[in-house]
């Protein structure tokens, strides 16, 4: 089972409605369940004793995608969220020792790197989907995202 058919899982699980599913294979485990303080996934390889647990609810359509660009809810009306397109950890540059991406007051341009997400010790390159100037950064470095939560305000103009 490769990463997008567990992410196509995930989503099919959270919209679903039911409260627990568990598939077994050869080389692999994975078990699903709904709780009332959230959902988890535990994916444990037969090689591996160590266990990973994500929030069901945040599996991405495709790794490494493009950020969706939406109208921020709270903001002034004219600034734009660029959101995480998964689940992980984010990060302002590609290593300690590397400048950040994009930081406060920067311009940015479509398809401009803004930042990295690390998920399943994947290190996946978010770009932008919209060019502006870089208002505000909404997570700190290094810290846990979840799936659609907002990273950047972009002022488009």
């Amino acid at each position: 089972m490769n990463l997008t058919e567990i992410q196509d899982l995930i989503k099919f699980f959270s919209k679903s409605g039911i409260s627990e599913v568990e598939i077994t294979k050869k080389d692999f485990k994975i078990t699903i369940k709904g709780e009332q303080k959230g959902e988890h996934v535990v994916y444990m390889p037969s090689a591996a004793p160590a266990q990973m647990q994500a929030p069901a609810q945040a599996a991405p359509a495709q790794i490494a995608a493009p950020v969706a660009a939406t109208p921020a809810p709270e903001a002034d009306s004219k600034l734009i969220v660029i959101k995480s397109p998964m689940i992980g950890t984010f990060y302002r540059s590609s290593s300690p020792d590397k400048p950040m991406f994009k930081s406060v007051g920067d311009s940015v341009a479509i398809g401009d790197a803004v930042c990295i997400i690390e998920a399943m010790k994947l290190f996946n390159e978010i770009e932008s989907e919209i060019a502006g100037k870089i208002v505000k950064v909404l997570v700190d470095d290094s810290s846990p995202v979840e799936y659609d939560q907002p990273l950047f305000l972009v002022d488009p103009s």
